[in-house]
């Protein structure tokens, strides 16, 4: 029935939200169409990055959406990601199960990163 799912995010700055979600997060550009929308993917996820305004809805700042991103090493993927300039200062939650690190997009969109338990 469907042919593709995704999230789309309604953001202030296009080529800022594009930066961060390819250079910051390392998610691929699969498709730019000026400043109308773009498209970027990881394993298993596709977010539609979309300018905020006109007849669209503003982005959402009330929690109803947050975005999951599982990694193997938390404190690894933690690095990386400060090390391309993405600002994490949360404190890992250690849940006893998972471990979990919140933090935002340029736009306050949540985002986390989960560690899961090896099976």
């Amino acid at each position: 029935m469907f042919t593709q799912c995704n999230v789309t995010l309604m953001v202030a700055d296009m080529d800022r939200a594009v930066r961060f979600y390819t250079e910051g997060l390392g998610l691929e550009l699969g498709y730019r169409a000026g400043n109308e929308w773009a498209q970027v993917s990881g394993q298993g996820l596709t977010i539609g990055l979309h300018p905020a305004g006109g007849h669209f809805p503003q982005q959402a700042q009330d929690g109803r959406i947050s975005i999951g991103f599982q990694v193997q090493k938390l404190d690894e993927a933690i690095t990386q990601l400060r090390q391309r300039g993405v600002e994490i200062n949360a404190e890992i939650r250690d849940g006893g199960v998972d471990r979990i690190v919140n933090f935002a997009d340029p736009d306050g969109t949540p985002l986390y990163l989960i560690e899961l338990p090896s099976s």
